[in-house]
């Protein structure tokens, strides 16, 4: 270890908290107030509801309730994985999610990279403005006016009839293999302008003098991207994306509950709708509680390989 990684250790070393002290209390009453408002809420919804996970051990009757319905063990967690339909719900729930990751995740940094070459700082604000208006619109206004591009009529199908790419008009919704690219455009169309709003602002922290310095050396505008401003939100970079790694079974549940429909079911199932369907549709809240704790422990693992990745990325950085 060089001098200079153990000097930058040594003072990373954190300094011993302050003692607490009533008048410290008195004086943080009001944040203290709001911090146990939100403690309180906090155990009220997300933790009480835990307890609603024993129904996946039992053969829950609403009758019964979770004290006298038939304990069952791992019975329905056996016939979730013995059950075919499920196991093409992981793979869609997977695979969208993964796409989403990617396409989402590149096209925010792309999409910021470009709109901060842009000269113009009036074009540059309302280009940003009209990128970012899409995440405000909810799943029902998004999947319409999907439906409307995409329909017989619409100008997608207009424009390749009209450039003899088809000869009639083509159902995109009647065709599996068009589902999880659609799914993806219409993730990347809504969120992007959103994501690049962080990706902009690392940008802006990057010193001015490093491009400075690089059109000294006769740098272009490729080589001080490559450069200066891919190494400068690098760690942007690597933070979002191991925070986002969590998420990817949460692959979504409003786009694909409304594009999809009996011709695409096949590829449109994921992990939420599988749980709405057996959980409410059926009344078996045994089974899709199960399923629901399946997709809440691989996200934990996620999370968790995605927590040692960052720590040892950091420890890289230190040394």
């Amino acid at each position: 270890m060089t001098s200079a990684a153990k000097r930058r250790r040594k003072e990373n070393v954190a300094e011993p908290a302050p003692k607490i002290t009533w008048k410290e209390i008195k004086r943080q009453k009001v944040l203290l107030f709001w911090a146990a408002v939100i403690v309180i809420y906090g155990i009220i919804f997300y933790y009480l509801p835990l307890g609603g996970w024993v129904m996946a051990f039992q053969d829950y009757k609403p009758k019964d309730g979770l004290f006298h319905s038939a304990f069952v063990g791992w019975d329905n967690f056996k016939f979730l994985f013995s059950d075919a339909t499920f196991l093409k719900v992981i793979r869609n729930t997977l695979a969208m999610g993964i796409i989403n990751l990617v396409s989402t995740f590149v096209m925010a940094i792309v999409f910021a990279i470009l709109l901060n070459e842009v000269k113009s700082k009036g074009g540059k604000k309302v280009v940003q403005t009209i990128s970012y208006l899409p995440h405000f619109l909810s799943w029902i206004i998004v999947t319409g006016i999907l439906h409307d591009v995409l329909s017989g009529t619409g100008i997608i199908n207009e424009i390749l009839m009209g450039l003899n790419i088809l000869d009639q008009p083509l159902n995109f919704f009647a065709h599996p293999k068009f589902f999880w690219p659609i799914v993806a455009f219409a993730n990347v169309w809504k969120e992007t302008g959103w994501n690049a709003i962080i990706y902009l602002s690392a940008i802006t922290a990057i010193d001015p003098s490093l491009y400075e310095a690089a059109s000294m050396d006769g740098a272009g505008r490729w080589a001080k991207i490559k450069h200066v401003t891919l190494p400068g939100i690098k760690p942007t970079i690597m933070i979002l994306l191991l925070m986002n790694v969590g998420n990817v079974l949460n692959a979504g549940f409003e786009v694909q509950y409304l594009l999809g429909n009996g011709l695409v079911q096949s590829v449109s199932e994921t992990i939420d709708i599988y749980v709405l369907k057996w959980g409410i549709s059926q009344g078996n809240y045994a089974l899709g509680t199960a399923a629901g704790i399946f997709k809440s422990f691989v996200s934990i693992i996620l999370i968790v390989i995605a927590n040692q990745i960052a720590k040892k990325h950091g420890e890289e950085r230190l040394f």
